[in-house]
């Protein structure tokens, strides 16, 4: 299940009933500008206990097409790779 921003202004607002919810959605949109900026100018972030995002560059490659099995071009493209920290990892799976 993913989670969208209404879903977690929401949780943030419950969790937190003594800030106003347009002051929360204003820290939340700062907090997703500033990590989409560094990402655009190629920096990593790194979040302590939940993980690291990276832009890493996807060579071209020639693919196929599943429904026509036609061989399409694919260019050279940037992603972005997420990586969970260790306490994250014994969270999921319940190593503490």
């Amino acid at each position: 299940m993913a989670i969208v921003k209404s879903k977690l202004l929401k949780q943030l607002s419950q969790n937190y009933p003594n800030f106003l919810k347009k002051d929360l959605e204003k820290f939340t949109d700062i907090i997703l500008n500033e990590i989409k900026r560094s990402l655009r100018r190629g920096d990593g972030v790194e979040l302590r206990n939940f993980g690291t995002f990276r832009v890493k560059t996807q060579k071209a490659s020639i693919k196929r097409n599943p429904k026509t099995g036609e061989k399409v071009a694919v260019p050279e493209k940037k992603v972005i790779s997420w990586k969970m920290s260790k306490e994250m990892f014994k969270k999921i799976n319940n190593e503490e």
